[in-house]
């Protein structure tokens, strides 16, 4: 009863909602697009500022919704530039960059995107100008030239574009002023050599039409400071520009075009710093009992196990190479790895690595806003075209490996295969991987489409191997939306709308690349044409999704103070997608195989006969239908408190897991999230204006909540649910006209309510004494051995017997756990468990139980406070610091809740003070980001057992300072 109790306390305390002074209620009739103001009677009042949360234009602290909105002076004076920024000053609510391209993960109410792949739709839906944006780089990108920033908490999907389950971050940007010519401009500079421009002109064309130019630029060196290269990385260099028009021929009408461009091209990194606790037995790479600053066991690695001396041994038996074939293995399992030589720097911000990080983004966009006032009718219509691209390329490893000129295997296979002995394949292959006959230099493949790689002329030469992957994607999408809105001077109102959205993601890509697995390619992909791809891609050739939804709401006035809203929305989603992952399980190709995606294994694959030695495409289609909607109960008090009650249903379409290997076998798709949310809210103004106090208080009931884990290189998407409830408090004292201070606190718990058992990635034995935990020589995957009866001795002997067969070791104690592991084969293993040996093999590992178990990313509590002062002098002149203090919680990085996974509280404090000129003409300000230099990590990602188990983790930025100044006229 615990959270019933809360909302019932909720119910009676009174809190506020805005987090900064912004911008006074308007008129009730002004349109949605605009955002004008009046003048407030008193200054030491607190200002309103308007939103359209319910797709008309309301003073914010009418609004029966938890939302948060920033003006444009809100977001300058809370040195609000970033997302990373933004959430810093709200409740609930977390941020951090993640593991690909889509950059980021926003957490709402312990609701975050936790389904990863290109099918997943976005738990917090993204909109500018009311046009929701798919896959956008606005993550990436800086604030400039905004109108406001509404932050809306909890489901949505009556209302806005597509159904979200988190929330909307809703980006409005400035549009042109008519009334006259205006400009602006800021130039800073600060620590890391950053440097920023931002700029804006407004020119009106006569009474009835106006343009706005906007854009910055900013370059500055990187956060990380690379050893190899004595030089930093993670910098930064972007752009962009936004053109504005807007036509308005009567009071009535108005059109609002806006288009922008955005470009990045630097050497931002994806991932800041690996971390691990080493494992000597190379069975895991990282131990799972806590994150060092140790380089993984390379021996775990999929490249590794598939080039050793053990597994060439065994996949060369009874075949023409079965004498000759072992002696070519880079290494032995049971030997150095090709880290052995590698110390990982222990600070945050340092590496060495010598595959440096790029990152190239664009994005181009052109949306429509259309306001018609009819008197007691509104129409409004929004639209927009989207179309942008991605490709990143990191380090995989953050290390360097060990040099190859003294590798023996390499050498003996430079020797005989330079020699013509083992035929024209090999004697090919030998001359692409070693140019000129020699191991001081190996040459590996580049991440391209084609597949052919190094083979193919695609290749980068070094005298080691440069493991790195990249990430690649481009897409478009169209949007177009109409909604009609009442205003009659009865008791009865009404909206109604209708979308449509077209998104199609024609190229997403993942590549690893690596010398070994082009090695392997050769080794395991016979001596004609190369048919096994050399190195791994998982690739989306094609993804369209189309989606509409009819909407409308109902008010119906009981009297002057008591409202009640009933809203509805269908949506209908259509996904198609089509794409492959390569295959390379180490299985030995005849040396005439020209296709090695010709067996049955590949019989309901879509083969493409045109791409030799691609793996065909998988291609599947879905559909999603829904009816959702909410209720909302709202009594205004008094005209400045207010009181609601809200249930609202959420929900968010299924979608298609990402191809795997065809030897595991996963779900294909996953079924849509829905929510039943309840809230209870209060909206206050007291003590004349100088008081806002406000608190939220809801409750979540998640059905078939989507969560991704890693399964041999690949997420894979299941569903879970879970239960999630809270309070939220914002607030704003402005005791008198100089002083101003911003509070907000909030409490959350998140909780998996069924039973869901899944394997730990990270502890394969899932605390079981009598798992023996198997590294995979073939697939470069952890399965489990346990004994049926429980009893340790059953499965150790087990395992021993089999490896003894197969010539590898018994197991070994691994520490960190409370069991042992060793190198094998689980094919073989599972063969071998029948039921007479008492014992089971399970694919994955021993699956547990997170029954119970906190939801990723999700804070118990969180609290924030701004001080700003205002110095008035003689002539209009003005002095005004501030400072804002941050505190999040800790939390979970991992649905499983080990101590690993465990993520501390962190604090940041920022601080600035600004001399403004008379009627704010220029001004010249001093400011701090991150004042005690805080490197608290944010987020974690736990990679695929065949790398080694590495947690990538994701920090703060460092202290940031500089001085900047401005001009506005």
């Amino acid at each position: 009863m615990k959270k019933f109790e809360l909302l019932a306390a909720t119910a009676i305390a009174l809190i506020a909602a805005t987090p900064a002074v912004a911008q006074t209620t308007p008129p009730q009739d002004q349109p949605a697009t605009t955002a004008s103001t009046t003048p407030q009677d008193d200054s030491t009042q607190i200002g309103d500022i308007v939103i359209t949360a319910q797709r008309q234009s309301e003073s914010l602290q009418s609004v029966p919704i938890a939302v948060s909105a920033f003006s444009a002076e809100s977001l300058k004076e809370q040195q609000i530039n970033t997302t990373s920024d933004l959430q810093l000053t709200l409740p609930n609510i977390t941020f951090t960059k993640s593991n690909f391209t889509s950059s980021s993960s926003f957490n709402i109410r312990g609701i975050g995107d936790l389904c990863v792949g290109v099918t997943c739709d976005a738990a917090t839906a993204i909109h500018v100008n009311d046009v929701p944006v798919i896959a956008s780089p606005i993550f990436q990108n800086e604030y400039f030239d905004l109108e406001r920033v509404e932050v809306l908490r909890g489901p949505q999907g009556t209302l806005f574009g597509r159904n979200a389950t988190g929330g909307v971050i809703n980006f409005i940007t400035a549009k042109p002023d008519l009334s006259g010519i205006g400009a602006s401009g800021d130039i800073e500079y600060g620590n890391y050599n950053s440097f920023r421009v931002k700029g804006m002109l407004n020119l009106p064309l006569g009474d009835i039409l106006g343009v706005r130019v906007a854009g910055y630029y900013l370059k500055r060196d990187g956060f990380t400071k690379n050893l190899f290269t004595n030089s930093q990385i993670d910098g930064r260099d972007q752009y962009d520009i936004r053109a504005s028009i807007r036509f308005q021929p009567t009071a009535n009408t108005t059109l609002d075009i806006v288009g922008h461009y955005f470009k990045e091209n630097d050497d931002r990194s994806r991932i800041q710093k690996q971390l691990c606790h080493r494992d000597p037995t190379g069975v895991l790479g990282c131990l799972p009992d806590r994150l060092g600053t140790d380089t993984l066991n390379g021996n775990a690695s999929f490249a590794a196990t598939l080039t050793s001396t053990e597994f060439l041994r065994i996949a060369y038996a009874g075949t023409p190479l079965a004498a000759v074939g072992p002696t070519f293995a880079l290494g032995s399992v049971y030997g150095a790895d090709t880290y052995s030589n590698f110390t990982n720097p222990t600070d945050v911000r340092t590496v060495n690595i010598d595959s440096l990080p790029r990152f190239k983004t664009d994005e181009k966009q052109v949306l429509v806003n259309f306001v018609q006032d009819f008197g007691n009718i509104t129409l409004k219509l929004d639209g927009g075209y989207t179309t942008g691209s991605t490709d990143s390329t990191v380090d995989y490893n953050l290390a360097i490996e060990n040099n190859y000129a003294t590798n023996v295997g390499l050498n003996t296979f430079n020797a005989v295969a330079g020699s013509g002995a083992l035929g024209a394949g090999f004697l090919a292959a030998r001359n692409a991987l070693l140019p000129g006959g020699s191991t001081a230099s190996v040459c590996q493949s580049l991440a391209e489409p084609t597949g052919t790689g190094v083979f193919g002329g695609h290749s980068i030469c070094a005298p080691r191997s440069l493991d790195f992957d990249r990430s690649t994607g481009s897409a478009s999408q169209y949007y177009g939306e109409g909604i009609l809105s009442s205003k009659f001077d009865g008791p009865f109102n009404f909206l109604v709308g209708a979308g449509y959205l077209r998104y199609h993601l024609t190229e997403n890509s993942y590549y690893v690349n690596s010398f070994a697995l082009d090695y392997a390619s050769v080794l395991f992909g016979g001596g004609a044409g190369y048919s096994a791809t050399p190195f791994y891609r998982n690739n989306t050739d094609d993804y369209t999704l189309k989606s509409y939804g009819i909407f409308g709401e109902a008010y119906i006035n009981f009297n002057d103070r008591l409202k009640l809203t009933l809203g509805a929305r269908y949506n209908h989603d259509d996904k198609h997608v089509e794409a492959r992952t390569t295959l390379l399980t180490g299985q030995v190709v005849p040396f005439t195989t020209t296709n090695v995606y010709t067996s049955p294994a590949f019989a309901n694959f879509d083969a493409d006969p045109s791409r030799t030695g691609v793996q065909p495409l998988a291609i599947n289609d879905v559909s999603f239908s829904r009816l959702t909607g909410r209720a909302v109960l709202d009594w205004k008090i008094t005209d400045r408190n207010l009181l609601y009650l809200s249930y609202s249903r959420g929900y968010k379409s299924g979608g298609i897991n990402p191809p795997l290997t065809p030897v595991f076998a996963v779900p294909v798709g996953f079924n849509p999230e829905t929510v039943n949310a309840f809230e209870i809210g209060s909206k206050n103004t007291f003590l004349d204006g100088t008081l806002r106090l406000n608190v939220t208080g809801f409750y979540y009931q998640y059905k078939q909540l989507q969560l991704s884990r890693i399964v041999a290189r690949t997420s894979v998407n299941d569903n879970v649910d879970a239960d999630v409830y809270g309070v939220e408090a914002e607030a704003i004292i402005k005791p008198s006209r100089a002083l101003l201070v911003n509070l907000n606190a909030s409490y959350l718990h998140t909780k998996v309510t069924t039973d869901k058992f899944l394997a730990n990635t990270q502890d394969p034995s899932g605390g079981r004494a009598d798992a023996v935990i198997i590294k995979d020589l073939q697939n470069g995957n952890n399965c489990a051995v346990v004994s049926n009866a429980g009893v340790a001795a059953q499965s150790n002997g087990f395992v021993t017997a089999v490896n003894a067969g197969l010539g590898l070791r018994a197991p070994t104690a691994i520490p960190g756990t409370n069991t042992t592991g060793a190198f094998s084969l689980c094919a073989v293993l599972t063969a071998n468990a029948t039921a007479a040996s008492g014992v089971s093999v399970l694919p994955e590992g021993v699956t547990t139980n997170i029954k119970g178990n906190d939801l990723p990313q999700s804070p118990h509590y969180k609290f924030s406070a701004g001080v700003q002062y205002t110095a008035e002098f003689g002539g209009g002149w003005s002095l005004v610091p501030r400072v804002d203090l941050t505190y999040t919680g800790g939390y979970y990085g991992s649905i499983f809740n080990k101590n690993i996974n465990r993520i501390q509280g962190y604090e940041v404090i920022n601080a600035q003070i600004q001399l403004n000129a008379p009627n704010d003409r220029f001004y010249v300000r001093g400011f701090i980001q991150n004042a005690t230099n805080n490197n608290a990590i944010t987020g974690l990602y736990v990679t695929d057992q065949s790398s080694g188990l590495f947690t990538n983790a994701f920090t703060l930025e460092p202290r940031r300072y500089g001085i900047a100044a401005g001009f506005k006229f």
